[in-house]
């Protein structure tokens, strides 16, 4: 009887934010201490980075764009780029990626970030929800915008970047593990989750499925 009150009591527990306190805030981030209802109804405290350029109106604070790049008689590659990270202490191979500005939708950004960090210029074929990033230690979210590439079309021959501190880097689609990680074991580089995650869905897509013997009983 003890263990199903307990399960009842963790049933009618709902977890709640009680307080958020401001611990430290630069230009671009805050620490804060944030007070919590926890689901066994204990009050907790955890430690949360949040963006100081987060709008309450939108639905997320940036764009994260997988570019697949398409020409004919080739390969279709995934575009990604490879830049120094400060918190990492190295460099990290990334989707093109960053903040939406202003009033501007999820899929103008995306295709503005990835003409800024590319010189590309794609279409959107689709654009997720909001999606957390790392939610365990912030509040950050971002839109999944999957944009193609006409490698053929004129704008597209010699892409010209703005000019910043990133490199872009083109791998064939079709075995994108295997490339992300001879670039690991060669360069040293870091992966973003979010690359790795892909380039493990694709290599799994293209399996072909496990044979489970079939058995009598």
């Amino acid at each position: 009887m003890e263990n199903n009150a307990t399960i009842e009591i963790l049933k009618s527990t709902r977890p709640s934010i009680l307080k958020e306190e401001a611990i430290a805030e630069r230009k671009w981030v805050k620490l804060e201490q944030t007070t919590y209802v926890d689901p066994s109804g204990k009050t907790r405290i955890w430690e949360t980075v949040k963006r100081t350029t987060k709008k309450e109106d939108s639905s997320a604070d940036g764009v994260s764009v997988i570019p697949v790049l398409q020409r004919t008689l080739h390969y279709d590659c995934i575009v990604l780029v490879k830049q120094f990270r400060p918190p990492m202490g190295g460099y990290c191979l990334e989707f093109p990626a960053g903040l939406i500005e202003g009033n501007e939708s999820p899929e103008s950004a995306a295709l503005r970030e990835l003409e800024e960090e590319t010189g590309y210029k794609g279409d959107v074929v689709e654009c997720s929800p909001a999606v957390c990033l790392d939610p365990g230690l912030t509040n950050c979210t971002t839109h999944i915008v999957t944009v193609t590439i006409n490698g053929d079309d004129a704008c597209n021959t010699r892409p010209m970047q703005k000019p910043e501190f990133v490199e872009v880097v083109s791998l064939p689609k079709n075995d994108l593990l295997q490339r992300i990680e001879e670039l690991v074991a060669e360069d040293h580089v870091l992966v973003d989750a979010r690359v790795y995650a892909y380039a493990l869905a694709l290599k799994h897509a293209t399996q072909k499925p496990l044979q489970v013997p079939f058995m009598k009983f």
